[in-house]
């Protein structure tokens, strides 16, 4: 028995029509998609509508991640009348143009479930797109055995996340945790497209994290001539993600945030400060952050 499991595109459209063309080489008996297809990337309705056509004519799993639930609660926020203003709707301007992008397609996003539990002979393989806790509570390879005990169901023979876009496989007790990494945004260092193969056989399962080049130039250039203009001056920082490959907005979010917010600071100096910092930054210096941003309190 052969399953594939993707997630983190980011409305990546190159890299997501790169995995899926290694996925059917390889020609996995199921397909899972663990949330969050759309938000922070260029293409988010192409990537949402291909996701969704995959799910209607292939049968593929599809689930809703932290980021369609961003999309969902700034829908209804905005119809109840209580729309972010100020330094909050500038701060939110990838949200609200992914929400402006995909909005008749809210419908099917709220239809998609967001944990998945598939029987197969060899046990239970349990997909979330964070852990049993909620959709951002991620799973390090830096955390203990004790810690990623916490964020699963003992129950599974392997437990699937994602979120955090730095891919690992770890035996915890009997239950083979996989994070299967980052199709679009990838936040270790290498930009190619990351997912997770796990394959059943006479000795259990095993997993392998493969990564597939794609067009990254393609990306970054729908990035520099899409969001910048469309989603304001944090999407300065989400193109240095793609192109670094590594995750800034965790740190400037800490920062940078609540000033904003409160007009201490407009959100085109704050940007300009971060990367200034940044790039001051050595060469060889490690990313500021292993794990990705929320870009909500």
């Amino acid at each position: 028995m052969k399953i594939a499991v993707l997630a983190d595109i980011h409305a990546n459209l190159a890299a997501f029509r790169a995995v899926i063309a290694d996925i059917e080489q390889w020609q996995p008996d199921t397909v899972i998609i663990a949330g969050d297809i759309i938000n922070r990337g260029p293409q988010p309705r192409p990537c949402l509508e291909l996701a969704l056509q995959m799910q209607a004519e292939r049968g593929w799993h599809v689930l809703r991640g932290n980021h369609e639930g961003y999309i969902l609660s700034y829908d209804h926020d905005l119809n109840a009348g209580h729309p972010p203003q100020g330094g909050q709707r500038v701060l939110h301007g990838p949200i609200i143009w992914t929400h402006q992008e995909v909005v008749d397609l809210l419908p099917q996003i709220k239809a998609l479930p967001t944990r998945l539990a598939l029987a197969t002979p060899g046990g239970t393989v349990m997909v979330y797109h964070g852990s049993i806790h909620h959709d951002r509570d991620g799973l390090l390879p830096s955390h203990s055995q004790l810690e990623l005990q916490a964020k699963i169901d003992p129950e599974a023979a392997v437990f699937c996340t994602a979120h955090t876009h730095m891919p690992f496989t770890r035996w915890v007790g009997q239950t083979l945790v996989v994070n299967v990494g980052s199709v679009g945004l990838p936040f270790d260092g290498d930009w190619r497209a990351a997912y997770a193969r796990l394959t059943l056989d006479q000795h259990g399962w095993q997993a392998q994290i493969v990564r597939v080049p794609y067009d990254r130039a393609a990306t970054l250039h729908a990035a520099r001539a899409v969001m910048i203009p469309a989603c304001g001056p944090i999407a300065q920082i989400m193109v240095r993600e793609l192109e670094m490959a590594r995750s800034f907005l965790f740190d400037f979010v800490p920062v940078y945030y609540d000033p904003v917010i409160a007009g201490k600071i407009s959100a085109d100096e704050a940007v300009h400060r971060f990367l200034a910092d940044l790039d001051r930054l050595p060469a060889t210096a490690p990313a500021l952050a292993t794990a990705p941003s929320l870009l909500m309190p």
